[in-house]
């Protein structure tokens, strides 16, 4: 895999924070001509997909923080900034609690907003997945001898790391102790890559169908 891009100078583009800008830009445009087509300002729509940026990385970071309390107490200051360490729950929950108290102020229908948001989210999410695919972050499944395997040994969160907690898959794959690093494993970011893109069209199908009662699509995304 790739998680180095480019660089150019003193910049390096990361293929994670590619996959995942492309895919706030491709849910804000989604959502914004939905807020039109329901009747909101789309305008709205720049300032959710900044809360929902800002909001979302900065919950995705604490949640993830505490999840690795042990080590995030070790080392405070590497673990605050490093540029992975992601989980995205904690992101969704902060993002949606500031986009409601945004719309309430706006005096916006909140559940209106997030039916317009439902199939962005979910297309969003599938092209973000694609980062953690090519960066190689520790996301992949088990070993795999189907074809489609794939080997993240220039990830950066190579097998012989991820594997080294589950002594069954290394007392079955390992050698000397070691899950090698070229070992093919199941390459699950693209499947969810492939499921939010399925997803994605059969909520915009049933946009029509929930028109009705506003928050259902909502539900049905989550």
């Amino acid at each position: 895999m790739h998680p180095k891009l480019f660089t150019i100078g003193p910049f390096t583009i990361y293929s994670y924070g590619l996959m995942l800008g492309i895919g706030f830009i491709v849910a804000s445009t989604i959502l914004t001509r939905e807020l039109r087509r329901k009747g909101i300002d789309p305008n709205f729509g720049s300032t959710i997909t900044l809360l929902a940026v800002f909001f979302g990385i900065a919950g995705s970071k604490v949640l993830y923080l505490i999840e690795n309390w042990p080590s995030f107490a070790r080392d405070p200051f590497g673990m605050a900034f490093s540029p992975g360490g992601l989980t995205w729950y904690g992101g969704f929950f902060l993002a949606t609690v500031a986009i409601m108290v945004y719309a309430r102020r706006k005096k916006i229908p909140f559940r209106r907003i997030c039916d317009a948001a439902a199939p962005a989210l979910m297309l969003g999410y599938g092209i973000a997945r694609l980062g953690c695919h090519f960066a190689g972050d520790g996301d992949y499944g088990m070993p795999t001898s189907l074809p489609w395997g794939a080997v993240y040994s220039n990830g950066t969160y190579p097998p012989s790391v991820a594997f080294r907690e589950f002594p069954e898959i290394v007392a079955q794959y390992g050698v000397n102790g070691v899950v090698p690093d070229t070992i093919p494993v199941h390459p699950t970011p693209v499947y969810e890559f492939v499921m939010g893109i399925l997803f994605f069209f059969l909520l915009w199908k049933l946009r029509a169908v929930t028109a009705t009662r506003e928050g259902r699509l909502f539900m049905w995304y989550l």
